[in-house]
């Protein structure tokens, strides 16, 4: 987004108002959101099937990608805050059309299946539990999600966003409700069993995707935007560097704490699986609502019921990440209006491309198309995209012509470019164990 667009009866003074000592809940926003939004149904799919094919053995990841995704996370957001633009716009101003519109439109395409195959597993959820038509509920999720995001106001939109991160909690609970034998849990987070067989580096590479997915860095990024056009007195941080020291420790402690929810609740839900559906030799699972049917028989009415409401909660905080970071995106690209904070008449084009991806979504359920390859598609697109992604953002964050005197620290540059060469050497995995 740039300055041009910023809205104009935007207060010019030289500091963000903030309480002395904010809370922690004032502190928390697009990291958190963010964070919570990365567990949707789609990843509960995969952090299920994880647990029921391997129980125990891939915990593991969820520790070491903790590091790397707070590092990509915390680079995104601070691009956002010191520039004043989302991605794409800074993409946009540093390198060539074909880079760009090679990123967005894989962006585009791998946002729109995933939205599709969030939709149908709250559908199937709600189907699960009080029965009726799928299809219906696909609708009614989408419809309602695209409403909230046009005629809600922005700041109470957010708060709306962080109240349904506690959702996640109920992946949590379920982990204390069933019988878990922690210590061999805890064996398996410090001793992990490696494998290289084609199964196994499947999984790695799906759950490597699943938690590091280019939505999330396009989605960060712009909040940071929205967070200066929101603030009193805020600015980019180019242009009022006396601003750096107090936001980049807010985006310090809202980014690892999101992250850390994130990871946190996607180790549970495998350690859930595990301890019911591996336990038991269910072992093929391809989506959420596939393993909380499962788990009604082996662990009970209410860890089934915990589970399904879960996937509802997650899919309703996702669907409008998802689908805002592809507006974001393509509005950057083109230079339209962008913003949640805009009215929907002073953003036309921005909102519209929200109702269509979301809407394109709910259709691809009423086809033909298999979900759950669809799905898999997805995950390739994003998995292929992250790596080159990821290094043009290292690469940005790192130059002075981009980020002023603000330039990327030395520990958060070796973190953030080990975080890329990890995702690297993950989609070339993908790429072998599917014989490209």
């Amino acid at each position: 987004m740039s300055e041009a667009l910023l809205p104009e009866a935007r207060a010019e003074t030289s500091s963000v108002k903030q309480p002395p000592t904010p809370k922690l809940l004032q502190i928390l926003g697009p990291g958190l959101i963010t964070g919570a939004s990365d567990d949707d149904p789609s990843g509960i799919a995969t952090y299920s099937q994880t647990g029921a094919q391997y129980g125990y053995q891939l915990g593991w990841i969820l520790l070491f990608t903790w590091p790397l995704m707070c590092a990509i996370q915390e680079i995104s957001a601070r691009v956002g805050r010191v520039t004043g633009n989302g991605l794409a716009g800074v993409i946009k101003r540093h390198y060539s059309k074909p880079v760009l519109y090679s990123l967005v439109s894989l962006l585009l395409l791998a946002n729109t299946i995933n939205i599709g195959a969030d939709l149908g597993a709250m559908a199937a959820a709600v189907n699960l539990l009080v029965g009726g038509p799928t299809l219906l509920y696909v609708a009614a999720f989408a419809v309602i999600s695209v409403l909230l995001e046009v005629f809600v106001r922005y700041s109470r939109y957010v708060s709306v966003l962080k109240w349904l991160t506690l959702s996640l909690f109920a992946y949590v609970g379920t982990a204390f409700v069933v019988d878990v034998p922690w210590g061999t849990v805890g064996y398996s987070l410090v001793h992990p069993k490696i494998t290289l067989d084609v199964a196994f580096l499947t999984v790695v590479v799906a759950v490597l995707g699943t938690t590091i997915s280019p939505y999330l860095f396009f989605w960060q990024a712009s909040e940071e935007v929205e967070e200066i056009e929101e603030s009193d007195g805020a600015r980019p941080l180019k242009r009022a560097p006396e601003q750096a020291e107090p936001e980049f420790h807010r985006i310090r402690v809202d980014t690892y704490i999101g992250m850390a929810l994130s990871n946190a609740v996607a180790l549970f839900i495998v350690i859930t699986t595990a301890a019911t559906l591996n336990a038991h030799g269910v072992t093929d699972i391809q989506t959420s609502s596939q393993a909380a049917e499962a788990l009604r028989p082996i662990a009970g009415p209410l860890v089934f019921l915990v589970f399904a409401l879960g996937i509802i909660g997650t899919g309703l905080l996702a669907l409008p990440v998802l689908a805002g970071s592809a507006a974001y995106a393509l509005g950057e690209t083109f230079g339209w209006r962008v913003g949640l904070a805009r009215r929907p008449g002073r953003a036309i084009e921005f909102y519209a491309t929200i109702a269509l991806a979301t809407g394109i979504g709910a259709v691809l359920n009423f086809t033909p198309i298999d979900p759950f390859k669809a799905l898999f598609w997805s995950a390739v697109i994003n998995g292929v995209a992250a790596a080159p992604l990821m290094a043009l953002i290292m690469h940005l964050a790192s130059r002075r012509a981009s980020m002023g005197r603000f330039t990327l620290p030395l520990p958060l540059k070796v973190v953030g470019w080990l975080a890329t060469a990890v995702m690297g050497v993950a989609a070339l995995g993908m790429l072998a164990t599917m014989g490209v």
